[in-house]
C-alpha cells in the first residue's frame, strides 16, 4: 500500500529540508512505497528554490505551488486533490511530528484495516515537548468541548497529524475549511460518517524559534463553525453521508444468506 504524506509549507526554507530528509530516511529504511508531497503555499521566501534542489536528492519528493487562494487549509486541500497513494497523512513542515510515529500509524492501518488512524498527544504513551502553557490550556479546553459535544472519547481532534485511506478522503468531500479548522473537519466528518478508526499515542515537539501561524482569537469562530456543522450532520442528516458499503461486501453477505 503506497503511503502519501502531504506537507503544507508557507515560508519554510529553514525547516523543510530537515523534514523531508527525515521522512525519506525512515520510510526508505522501512521499505515503504511512498511519496512526499510538499505544497508550497505561495511562499515569499526561498522555499520553492529549496524544494527544487531537494527534489534532485530525494526521489520520492514531489512538490506543487498553490498560487491561491492560500492558507493552511487550502494548502492541505490542494495536496489532497493531487496525492497518488492508497493512504495519506498530513505532516507539519517544521518536523514537530515524529516520522517514527508515521510508521507506527501506517503499520496499524495495514494490520487492522482501519479507514483512519488518529494520534493523541494526551493519552498514555503520548508526549508533548516545550508546549507553550497558554496554548496547551486552550487546546485542552477546546478538545474537551469537542469531545463532550460529539459524545466521543477521542481527545485530540485538533492535531493535524492523522492518517486516512484514499477512499476515506473521497468520502469526506467537499471540504469547507480554508484554515487550521480543516484539522478538525477531517476527523469529525470521518467519525460522523461512520469510517472506522483507531487512536495511537504520538509525540509532538515545539520547534524553538518558531512563531505560531495560528491566531487563536481569529480561529475560534472557524473551529466553532466546523463543530456546529458536524453536529448538525450527526443529528439531522439521517445518514445521507454515511460510509457506503462496498458492493462486493453486499454480494458476499447475500451469498452467505443463500
Amino acid at each position: 500500500m503506497k503511503l502519501s504524506i502531504v506537507i503544507p509549507a508557507l515560508n519554510e526554507e529553514d525547516f523543510i529540508t530537515e523534514t523531508v530528509r527525515a521522512l525519506y530516511v525512515v520510510l526508505d529504511q522501512e521499505g515503504i512505497s511512498h511519496e512526499i508531497v510538499v505544497i508550497n503555499d505561495n511562499s515569499k521566501d526561498n522555499t520553492l528554490e529549496v524544494l527544487k534542489a531537494l527534489a534532485l536528492q530525494i526521489p520520492s519528493l514531489v512538490f506543487y505551488t498553490n498560487q491561491g487562494p492560500n492558507g493552511f487549509g487550502y494548502a492541505i486541500r490542494y495536496g489532497l486533490e493531487r496525492f497518488t497513494g492508497d493512504c495519506v497523512a498530513v505532516f507539519m513542515a517544521d518536523l514537530s511530528d515524529d516520522p517514527k510515529d508515521l510508521i507506527k500509524f501506517y503499520k496499524k492501518m495495514l494490520e487492522g484495516g482501519y479507514d483512519c488512524v488518529f494520534g493523541s498527544r494526551f493519552m498514555k504513551g503520548g508526549k508533548v515537548i516545550d508546549y507553550p502553557r497558554i496554548k496547551k490550556m486552550i487546546n485542552r479546553v477546546a478538545n474537551f468541548i469537542v469531545k463532550i459535544s460529539m459524545g466521543m472519547h477521542y481527545n485530540d481532534t485538533t492535531n493535524a497529524f492523522k492518517l486516512y485511506k484514499k477512499e476515506t478522503i473521497e468520502g469526506l468531500k467537499p471540504f469547507l475549511s480554508p484554515h487550521f479548522n480543516l484539522t478538525l473537519e477531517l476527523p469529525l466528518k470521518a467519525i460522523v460518517r461512520g469510517y472506522t478508526y483507531t487512536v495511537l499515542p504520538n509525540s509532538w515537539r515545539n520547534r524553538k524559534g518558531r512563531v505560531s501561524k495560528l491566531k487563536i482569537k481569529e480561529m475560534g469562530s472557524r473551529y466553532f463553525f466546523i463543530l456546529l456543522y458536524c453536529l448538525i450532520e450527526k443529528f439531522f442528516s439521517r445518514g445521507d453521508f454515511k460510509k457506503k458499503i462496498q458492493l462486493k461486501e453486499i454480494k458476499k453477505s447475500e451469498n452467505s444468506d443463500t
